[in-house]
């Protein structure tokens, strides 16, 4: 049992200071407040609640569609710790079955391990729309069949989230997602509203990557972007990295979204915490300038993106209160895959960040374990 004391908590709705906060041995909260006890740690600075990232590509030097394995999975964990990433959904964009299949066994593997912070596998594709693939590889784009029906019935990948262009899966299969405990989320699509709303009704319950990827709200159309805006029961990802979404886009998402309904994620590709500069992607290379990725044929191929970025940009571009950011990062996405993380409360786990006066991270927990520190 350890007691932590920062100079500020933030519990998921508001922010104290000098609250206490107990974790047993079993890596979860066992009090919150009263008196400091005897040998607790002090610390200076914000104790706030984990974040939590549905899309993850890579991190940490491996990407999942080239390495699709339990050590990647390592590595993505330790890179995007040291960013306050204390929960993740390792993410396959569209490949081959096969390697569909590699992916869900590692990510299995994981979850029998214990790899720290890997709570599910996100599948974004293959059913997807040609004209809106982005940096997906079209040859392995493909209607929904037996083969990956499979992998998505299996009950040892934790939360399992999927990401399809409503035009090109039936209602009926997305009946048939959910049915199988499946999220479904809506993403490189150029279907009209009238095809995504009833994708919507029929399950769905996200779209991935607002705004990218998929057909604009048009002034006789109200096409994916509108109507994931004014549907207000979905949840929304958006990538605030600078590139994929300007300011303004930003900002008419959250005074068109109920609160609670837009969630900050990365993208992020295998140079987020590491030193590296480029990488392969199918037949192209992606590389890094600044901190933007493209690759070889011109495409936005993810993002350079860690979530505590996310959360610091769309604080200072969007003039968000920090509650609400350290929100968007950590209780929504929570909410969105039916967690209990997000927050910080007795009896739930203790997935902790410890950040600076300028939002860096200082220090991670996971599961009540110290998974990174900055501090000597």
């Amino acid at each position: 049992m350890r007691t932590l004391v920062a100079e500020r908590l933030f519990d998921g709705e508001q922010i104290r200071s000098d609250i206490p906060v107990v974790i047993g041995d079993d890596g979860h909260i066992c009090a919150i407040g009263g008196a400091v006890t005897e040998g607790a740690e002090r610390l200076s600075g914000l104790l706030a609640p984990g974040l939590v990232d549905v899309q993850v590509n890579g991190g940490g030097g491996a990407l999942f569609n080239n390495d699709p394995s339990v050590e990647a999975l390592w590595k993505m964990s330790q890179a995007h710790a040291r960013f306050g990433t204390t929960a993740f959904l390792p993410t396959l964009i569209t490949d081959k079955v096969e390697v569909m299949q590699r992916a869900a066994d590692a990510v299995s593997a994981a979850l029998r391990e214990g790899i720290p912070g890997v709570i599910g596998v996100h599948f974004e594709g293959p059913h997807l729309s040609v004209p809106k693939k982005g940096t997906h590889e079209e040859r392995f784009i493909r209607p929904l069949s037996d083969a990956e029906l499979a992998i998505y019935a299996r009950d040892d990948l934790g939360i399992k989230v999927v990401t399809l262009a409503p035009e090109n899966v039936s209602q009926e299969d997305i009946r048939r997602l959910v049915a199988l405990g499946v999220r479904v989320c809506l993403g490189h699509s150029n279907a009209d509203g009238a095809t995504a709303a009833a994708a919507l009704r029929a399950g769905a319950t996200g779209f991935t990557h607002l705004y990218n990827a998929m057909s604009p709200l048009q002034s006789r159309e109200a096409g994916m972007v509108g109507t994931a805006l004014i549907s207000d029961g979905a949840w929304c990802g958006m990538i605030a990295d600078g590139h994929h979404l300007c300011v303004e886009a930003m900002t008419l998402a959250l005074k068109a979204k109920p609160r609670g309904k837009l969630m900050l994620v990365t993208d992020a590709m295998s140079l987020v915490g590491s030193d590296e500069t480029s990488f392969p992607l199918f037949e192209r290379i992606v590389t890094k300038r600044g901190d933007k990725l493209t690759s070889t044929t011109g495409e936005l191929a993810g993002s350079h993106l860690d979530m505590i970025s996310a959360v610091r940009n769309i604080r200072d571009w969007c003039g968000l209160e920090l509650e609400e950011a350290l929100r968007m990062g950590s209780l929504y996405p929570a909410q969105f895959l039916g967690s209990s993380a997000g927050r910080i409360a007795v009896g739930g786990a203790a997935d902790l960040i410890l950040l600076d006066d300028n939002l860096r991270v200082q220090k991670t927990w996971i599961g009540g374990r110290e998974v990174f520190s900055q501090l000597a």
